[in-house]
């Protein structure tokens, strides 16, 4: 249930390797609405997944980075990762 949603699978690829903000995060993920990609990051942040930074700056500025939680889930995700490489190589 963590990790279910594809935007969220998404979400924490684009997470692992550090610190990034909203729009750097909607442009890599592509095709997700503002809308959907600020309820996802908002899910996962009260599910301890995901930290958000607010920086008092005008015009505002946000960050998102992974929580250790979040980073445990790397070996999981790599491991989805080898097994979806492994289906398209020989079903693809």
């Amino acid at each position: 249930m963590l990790i279910g949603d594809k935007w969220k699978v998404l979400i924490l690829r684009d997470l692992m390797p550090g610190t990034r903000r909203f729009g750097e995060l909607k442009k890599s993920i592509g095709s997700v609405s503002q809308k959907v990609l600020t309820a996802q990051l908002r899910d996962m942040e009260a599910k301890g997944l995901v930290s958000r930074k607010v920086y008092a700056e005008v015009p505002p500025r946000v960050e998102y980075s992974l929580t250790d939680l979040g980073r445990s889930l790397k070996p999981i995700l790599d491991a989805m990762g080898r097994w979806g490489e492994g289906y398209q190589a020989q079903y693809g």
